[in-house]
């Protein structure tokens, strides 16, 4: 009996949920990723601000993978699908046949229609995306240090963070954190603890999924660490050399967008129908609408919920969708009953803000501080995918507490003055 073909697009946390809850299935599985890594992304702003290193929160598919026998692994960039055909089409590569076909394909960064920002706003998705942001926080001080005295130095140590989400407040709090601690000490001509720090949130308060008690929790410690915190503050232009909001003007070359997010195009692919963030409309057992094979979740697909409520682009989401396709394609694949509907079991949120500071929501409880903080520390690291990703981070995290330092503060590139960044009144 010919085994039938899944193919599974994209290495993230709902795709890798789907491959092991594949393990052992009658079927040929083929997953396909753009990179040849799983990233936890989560953890990724920390390989933004030097303290954890790339290999630290990412792990090659394939040794993930090793042992799952019925598994091919195609690094590669989808461009399409012939969905009549049962073929994936893959950039410089052969088409992929599939009986069964799984979307996970992930979100990037939307600018709202404003696409012409992206080159002077870095965002945060890839590992390429944290080293090149690693590369302009670590290039700015190395500048101010070597143009001691100048004009511009204020504009060169002004960071501007926009979008007061989780990833937009740890990574504003973390920055805060690198430059009053860890680099306090290591420079002779210009004090880091003088840079500014300023995030920025069109809406009325920080952490909007979170109750107010807690958003309210998160911006005091955000500007106890230094942080200037702008809400309602929604911004009308950015430039290479600042940004614009409603009500005043930031003259920097550090801007780091972390503001709403668009689904990749797989919507596009199958001619299916989309919600307001480009993401797929499913049905309750994540399957696309007119395609009995085709199944989407995480962040490309839109799943209702109940009542016009939609699933958060989550991690968990994902992760316990891509286990629920993976166990409805094995139930089929062995003739057996298939589950009931999709049901998302909400464990809770948490975001960091600094050291010993963060905000945790299991509904029946919520924390503050240093408790919230260590649930947050434990959580993450029994959420990473392998044993050495867990042991690295936990004894970088560990020096980090013990010391103030990062580890992973390397430049590599011959000369600060190659970052990119505008200086001398705005100008290189």
């Amino acid at each position: 009996m010919t085994k039938p073909r899944i193919v599974v697009v994209g290495a993230g946390f709902g795709g890798m949920a789907v491959i092991k809850a594949l393990k052992g299935a009658h079927a040929d599985v083929t997953l396909i990723d753009r990179t040849n890594h799983h990233l936890f992304q989560p953890l990724l702003y920390q390989v933004a601000t030097a303290a954890l290193s790339p290999a630290d929160i990412a792990t090659a598919t394939r040794a993930l993978l090793r042992h799952h026998k019925n598994v091919t692994v195609i690094m590669g960039e989808v461009m399409g699908i012939d969905a009549p055909g049962g073929l994936v089409k893959v950039a410089n590569a052969p088409d992929l046949a599939f009986d069964f076909l799984v979307l996970a394909t992930g979100a990037d960064y939307s600018f709202f229609g404003k696409e012409r920002w992206a080159p002077n706003a870095p965002v945060l998705k890839t590992l390429d995306d944290a080293l090149a942001i690693r590369e302009r926080l670590l290039g700015a001080f190395e500048w101010a240090e070597s143009h001691a005295g100048e004009r511009g130095i204020s504009q060169g140590l002004t960071f501007v963070v926009v979008g007061g989400g989780p990833t937009g407040v740890e990574l504003a709090g973390t920055i805060a954190e690198l430059a009053r601690s860890t680099l306090a000490r290591d420079f002779r001509h210009i004090d880091p603890a003088s840079a500014r720090i300023i995030l920025f949130e069109a809406g009325p308060r920080l952490l909007s999924a979170f109750p107010k008690q807690l958003s309210d929790y998160a911006r005091t410690a955000l500007e106890k660490l230094g942080v200037e915190v702008r809400i309602e503050s929604p911004v009308e232009e950015i430039d290479s050399e600042g940004l614009t909001t409603t009500a005043e003007r930031i003259s920097t070359a550090n801007v780091i967008w972390c503001a709403g997010t668009t689904a990749r195009p797989a919507a596009r692919w199958l001619g299916a129908e989309e919600a307001g963030n480009r993401a797929i409309k499913v049905e309750g057992d994540c399957g696309v609408p007119g395609h009995a094979n085709i199944f989407a979740l995480g962040d490309v697909a839109s799943f209702d919920a109940g009542g016009g409520a939609v699933l958060a682009g989550l991690a968990p989401v994902a992760k316990q969708q891509g286990a629920y396709v993976g166990h409805l394609l094995k139930a089929r694949i062995a003739g057996r009953t298939a589950p009931k509907p999709f049901r998302y079991r909400d464990r809770g949120a948490m975001a960091v803000i600094g050291r010993s500071r963060a905000i945790a929501d299991f509904g029946w409880l919520r924390l503050t501080g240093f408790a919230a903080w260590l649930t947050w520390s434990l959580v993450h690291l029994m959420l990473l995918v392998d044993f050495r990703s867990r042991l690295l981070v936990y004894v970088n995290w560990s020096w980090a507490w013990f010391t103030w330092g990062r580890g992973a503060r390397l430049l590599t590139r011959a000369s600060p003055d190659t970052y990119g960044l505008a200086r001398r009144g705005g100008r290189r």
